[in-house]
């Protein structure tokens, strides 16, 4: 598609600011106070500080960040034009074209990007001590992960809504695309399945749970076609019935958990996978204003008013970290709860909250074909972000003011712990913390759990923190089990909505690969091509998904490993891509904005991914486990997780599989970094920007509407 944007000189110019004294003494106070937080939380040593500083030195830094950095992208970098037609207006079909109200919008576009990442990342960082996880998540949304979102929504917007891997081959050419558009497939397909599995983990024989999470499916149907067909446009009237109906839910959730319909509701894990794959394709094909949208706004009020919740807690009880600000394992890269040293290994365990690749893929799918206006992208770009950074705070400081001795029991491998309360008290003692049997049996008690040792993933940690500083405002310690549910129903909630956008982004970069060889198929509102590739996007993580949740070391267990790295490795394709295309339009000077997050994310996952490979640690080279497993194979010995010979054949298969992935996860990368710093050299030396496959401007007939 040939270049029609409109000249530099003939785009609006930026507003010019107007400065009052009220706002610079507002600015000013928060700048100050923000700076007061930050000073607090560095220069304590030795003593315990609350958690309130942690949570002002991050609002303040947000606030700042909004206000001035999102500000100068839009109006220097990107120069949104409201006069344009966004392609939702142009190409509106109704099934995946949709101007959507930017509330709407914003709701659904930050509950598409935060699934597990902000909840589990920063629980299993809080090993290396609370200090190292605030700043990477306070300065990594600010200079990375919002500026990704943000461009990558903006680019893909004056693109049709074209997807990111589709970005990379028409942008920066058929090498390039083509790596990117395997990695990007390949890599997505894994961050779904290890997201279903963490669902499929956290609703399995919970009744509750489960139908609190089922009855929002038919409450955002309500809510589509409330807004829709029945009374167009009552976004408020919408929103305060759909919020009335989840509170409904989640109480019945309650009832239903303690009443005879316990039964039907508690499903297992291989039934939970089948309905899970059934609502991906449903959500997938359905029209977007139908389901995914409306579910996607109401579970945003959920994730939002518990994170809230959780603050107004914290500001209350005002808890203490109890964690150390930099431990030990930061720099000996000994971690029970995870193997390697700080750099690069707590950037790639904290992705979400910070910058994670996965975003990238929802700015290039669903929402760049739902926005109204471009002066929306800074919102719903770089604000939803934000948001998310704030729930991977209030995350880090639900896992820092446990007690590290609670913390380490249920983080750390069963191996290392054992089976009982006296094993896993005598292993934690080994690691430098105390914690007696009976503190641990309590705990579990006090939430209604038969154990929480070797509770590892994350989530039943945030699930304990959150029930801490919850029952320490709302109850008292007898409300410690059902804020401990709470969360766990919230956790999963959180997660799902990442489950079905992703699968409807999946599908778009599917349609879009395919469409390159034959073209039908590669129109979004063809309805074969929908369902065809609906169904084989959650046929393959589908796949996955069971095999990992009948066999412990198999399907999407396989390659949990993968996980960080790989969605680390996508924020460096979708940063290079946004890097090209800045350059090839002229706009040499601000291509710094994505450059020099590009050159970090490049550092930390080239270095994680050879610390992968070629590693002679067991605990992080794949290779040297692979070694150490089949060693012990040939001298009869049975090394845990395995529980059998056989078991032991499969972790040598799994450590070979995911070390070659990762070395061709490299490889691809590197191919479209190499493509891309060669296209951007040639746009260097040209004499005039390049062309580019930016949509023709078309006037906007919502903004003359509005006007009128």
């Amino acid at each position: 598609m040939p270049t029609s944007t409109l000249p530099e000189n003939d785009r609006p110019a930026p507003e010019k600011s107007r400065i009052s004294p009220r706002s610079v003494l507002l600015w000013t106070a928060v700048a100050l106070l923000g700076a007061v937080a930050w000073g607090v939380l560095a220069l304590a040593r030795g003593e315990k500080i609350s958690a309130v500083w942690l949570v002002i030195a991050a609002l303040g830094s947000y606030a700042i960040a909004y206000r001035f950095y999102s500000r100068f992208i839009a109006r220097r970098v990107l120069r949104p034009d409201d006069r344009r037609a966004t392609p939702a207006e142009r190409l509106e079909d109704g099934v995946d074209f949709h101007p959507t109200d930017r509330r709407v919008l914003l709701g659904h576009h930050f509950a598409a990007i935060a699934g597990a990442g902000p909840l589990v990342g920063p629980v299993l960082a809080a090993q290396m001590g609370y200090l190292p996880g605030t700043l990477w998540i306070v300065a990594g949304v600010i200079f990375a992960g919002a500026v990704q979102d943000m461009v990558v929504l903006f680019l893909s917007m004056r693109r049709d809504g074209t997807s990111l891997g589709q970005m990379a081959r028409d942008e920066i050419g058929r090498a390039g695309g083509a790596a990117a558009l395997i990695a990007v497939f390949a890599i997505m397909i894994i961050l779904l399945g290890v997201l279903a599995l963490v669902v499929v983990n956290a609703l399995a024989h919970s009744p509750w749970g489960t139908f609190s999470v089922a009855m929002t499916i038919p409450i955002a149907l309500f809510m589509g076609f409330w807004m829709h067909r029945i009374r167009p446009g009552r976004v408020v009237e919408t929103s305060l019935i759909g919020v009335a109906l989840l509170l409904l839910a989640i109480i019945g959730g309650g009832w239903v958990q303690n009443s005879s319909l316990a039964g039907t509701f508690t499903l297992s894990p291989t039934t939970l996978v089948f309905c899970l794959v059934g609502y991906g394709f449903v959500a997938s094909v359905l029209p977007v204003w139908m389901l995914l949208a409306p579910r996607d706004y109401l579970s945003t009020f959920m994730k939002i008013g518990t994170i809230a919740l959780l603050a107004v807690g914290v500001v209350v009880a005002a808890p203490v970290l109890r964690a150390d600000a930099v431990t030990d394992f930061a720099t000996s890269g000994a971690g029970p709860v995870f193997a390697g040293s700080l750099f690069p290994f707590l950037f790639i365990t904290i992705a979400c909250g910070a910058l994670s690749g996965f975003h990238a893929l929802v700015s290039s799918g669903t929402t760049p074909k739902l926005i109204q206006k471009e002066s929306q992208v800074r919102l719903i770009g770089y604000g939803a972000m934000l948001m998310e950074s704030f729930v991977a705070i209030m995350a880090l400081i639900a896992a820092a003011t446990l007690e590290p001795g609670l913390y380490y029991a249920m983080n750390a491998p069963a191996g290392l712990l054992g089976a009982t309360a006296e094993s896993a008290s005598h292993a934690v003692a080994g690691l430098g913390f105390t914690i007696t049997p009976d503190q641990l049996t309590q705990a579990a008690k006090a939430v209604e759990e038969q154990t929480l040792i070797a509770r590892s993933g994350g989530a039943p940690t945030l699930a304990v923190g959150m029930s801490e500083i919850f029952s320490g405002v709302f109850g008292g310690s007898a409300m410690k089990a059902f804020w401990y549910h709470f969360a766990i129903m919230f956790e999963a909630l959180f997660i799902l909505t990442t489950v079905d956008a992703g699968t409807r982004v999946g599908r778009f970069m599917l349609q879009d690969m395919l469409g390159n060889v034959w073209k039908p198929i590669g129109r979004v509102n063809w309805k074969p091509g929908i369902w065809v590739c609906s169904g084989l996007v959650v046929a393959a993580w589908g796949y996955f998904l069971y095999t990992g949740a009948t066999d412990p070391l198999g399907g999407i267990n396989q390659l949990f490993p993968l996980f960080g790295i790989a969605n680390q490795l996508l924020a460096a394709i979708a940063l290079a891509v946004c890097t090209t295309i800045l350059i090839k339009s002229g706009r040499l000077r601000w291509a710094w904005v994505t450059a020099a997050p590009l050159a970090w994310v490049v550092a930390i996952t080239f270095t994680a991914g050879w610390q992968k490979i070629f590693s002679g640690d067991p605990k992080i080279g794949f290779f040297a486990q692979r070694a150490k497993y089949a060693d012990a194979i040939d001298a009869g010995q049975v090394l845990p997780p395995a529980k059998s010979l056989d078991d032991m054949h499969t972790v040598v298969t799994n450590s070979t599989v995911d070390g070659v992935l990762i070395a061709l996860f490299l490889l691809l990368v590197a191919v479209v970094l190499v493509n891309a710093a060669v296209v951007c050299a040639r746009a260097v030396r040209s004499p005039g920007p390049l062309p580019t496959t930016e949509a023709p401007y078309v006037e906007s007939r919502i903004l003359e509407e509005a006007r009128g």
